[in-house]
């Protein structure tokens, strides 16, 4: 699919989660997965924050970046969480020169293979609700049409999850986004017993979480809930070896 098109589907699926029923797991895995695929990045990774303004990994393109994300969480020092408390972009083009300011994150950011990040904030107006990081190989800046692209794309998603809050009503939007944090758990529970089950790792166990829940037309936190409490087979959504990732 050429780029444009690419981009006109994405920007047609974000909006339309502003008037149907959708799944907030699932929204930005699609948009970690589109920011790989449309704009210069190596890696993306989003986090949201919770009822008490402290963030959280909800999608990740990759196990690698899923990790190092929950790294940055844990050790609560890297580009994210300073978007996210500031409501502006965050970048460093040379991680390998940044250890003075991430003195923990920029050497693990090295060492997973990255050389530079972006880290966009997920707004609206004044309202922050997480951070997008872009991670790339090379230690170079990235094309303005492409950060504007990925800013623009954060946007839209922000939009959707504070109207599907606001539909809502305004006093559920903490129990709203926990119920995307526990999700997110139901899903890590599901995506490792799918690995064990079938000997393949992360990344390969969440596709084929994907594929069963898109296949069957399910939410992926329903498919995920299923498995973890035993109402839905593990044998039912594991696939032969060498199926790929759906876009």
């Amino acid at each position: 699919m050429a780029r444009e098109d690419l981009l006109a589907q994405t920007f047609v699926q974000l909006a339309d989660s502003l008037v149907d029923d959708f799944d907030i797991i699932e929204l930005l895995t699609m948009l970690a997965d589109r920011c790989v695929e449309l704009v210069d990045a190596d890696a993306a990774g989003i986090l949201l924050a919770d009822g008490g303004g402290n963030l959280r990994l909800m999608a990740a393109s990759s196990e690698q970046v899923r990790l190092l994300e929950l790294f940055q969480l844990q050790n609560e020092e890297g580009p994210c969480l300073e978007a996210h408390s500031t409501g502006l972009m965050v970048t460093h083009t040379d991680l390998a020169g940044a250890d003075e300011r991430w003195p923990r994150f920029a050497p693990e950011a090295v060492m997973a293979g990255f050389g530079s990040v972006y880290a966009l904030p997920l707004r609206l107006r004044s309202t922050v609700i997480g951070a997008l990081n872009l991670f790339r190989a090379l230690s170079a800046p990235m094309d303005e049409a492409d950060v504007r692209m990925a800013q623009a794309l954060a946007d839209v998603a922000s939009i959707a999850i504070l109207q599907d809050q606001a539909v809502r009503e305004s006093v559920l939007r903490a129990g709203q986004l926990q119920h995307a944090l526990d999700s997110r758990v139901a899903i890590e529970q599901a995506k490792g017993m799918l690995a064990e089950r079938a000997n393949v790792d992360m990344d390969e166990a969440f596709v084929r979480l994907r594929s069963y829940a898109r296949a069957h037309r399910l939410q992926l936190t329903a498919v995920a809930r299923q498995l973890v409490t035993g109402t839905l087979s593990l044998d039912a959504v594991v696939r032969p070896p060498g199926s790929r990732r759906p876009r």
